[in-house]
């Protein structure tokens, strides 16, 4: 489990690439600094994906990934933070 304190989490569960990058820009945009964005997904590409456009984006860290079974189903939590 993450030691990250999420300033929001975005729950994109059932949905598959492109659709979690996309709807984690928009919610990392509406972050101030140092804020972090908990991704919560359900598509194992996210892990690579998620990764790679925090790699590629001016101000994203990736700080943390993690992979769990909730439920039965595996979800995979991505925290991202906006470092300006």
């Amino acid at each position: 489990m993450s030691t990250e304190t999420a300033a929001e989490t975005l729950d994109v569960r059932g949905q598959n690439c492109p659709m979690p990058v996309i709807k984690t820009k928009g919610a990392f945009d509406d972050l101030a600094a140092g804020e972090v964005l908990e991704i919560v997904a359900t598509d194992s590409g996210s892990m690579s994906d998620i990764a790679g456009w925090a790699e590629s984006t001016d101000g994203a860290e990736l700080v943390d990934q993690e992979e769990a079974t909730e439920d039965g189903q595996d979800v995979y939590k991505h925290y991202v933070r906006k470092t300006e």
